[in-house]
Parts: structure tokens; sequence; C-alpha cells
């Protein structure tokens, strides 16, 4: 286990940026930053720096990718672990996400394919109901 015991400051403590990308709530460590200095992080209702420092016990919230993640720290870790040891290492207590609108594709192209040829035209009418089969 990576625990970060006595880097940089109190012992038990690590950047809250290097622990949002450990335990996976982001892709790298510069997205995490990032989401920092935008304000997307609160560490028990502050808004925080990137070098903040968390510690157990701690409840980190990050609006990413479209949504909001509530977790609670559970331990530190300073280095990227794989996910069943990141998702020990905090509690969460997220809403669930929005479910996602399953919405028929009618007649989705692939970009740069080019115009549709006679056939394809009339396969899209009739998923689109104008034309009957």
């Amino acid at each position: 286990m990576a625990t970060d015991e006595g880097k940089g400051g109190a012992q038990g403590t690590v950047r809250v940026d290097s622990w949002i990308w450990a335990v996976r709530l982001t892709k790298t460590r510069s997205q995490a930053a990032a989401a920092c200095r935008a304000g997307h992080v609160r560490v028990n209702g502050e808004r925080v720096k990137p070098a903040q420092a968390v510690k157990p016990g701690d409840e980190v919230r990050l609006f990413h990718a479209g949504r909001e993640r509530i977790v609670e720290v559970k331990r530190v870790i300073a280095k990227r672990v794989g996910a069943p040891v990141a998702a020990e290492a905090y509690a969460d207590n997220s809403p669930p996400p929005p479910p996602r609108e399953h919405v028929a594709l009618a007649g989705v192209r692939d970009r740069g394919a080019g115009r549709p040829t006679k056939r394809e035209r009339r396969e899209l009418d009739q998923l689109r109901g104008l034309r009957p089969s």
C-alpha cells in the first residue's frame, strides 16, 4: 500500500489533486489540478487549490464529467493504484448518475462518410417514417 507517510508536512496527508488522481476519480493528475483551479473541488465545503492537503475523514466534492462526486476519504494514497484498491480508499456518497436516455438512432452517419447512395437514402427515410415500407 502506498500511503503518504511524512511527505510534505503533516503525517497522513496528501495533496488533493494527487489523491483525486490516485483513487481514479480523474484520468490524469493535470485534470485533477485543473478541476481544483477552476473551483470544481471542495474539501469539507471549502474550495481548494491543488496543493491543499487531505486527510482521512475529509469530505471531497468533485464536479467532473458532468456529475458531482461526493466521497469521504478513508485512506490517503499518493500513487495511482488499481481500481479495487482505490475503491477501498474512499466511501462514495454520490447521488446515483442520471439515467441515460435511450434514443433510437435515426439515420446517423459517420462523419466524413460522403453522401448517401440512393439505397441508403431510402433506408434512412424509412427509419425516419418519411417513406412507407
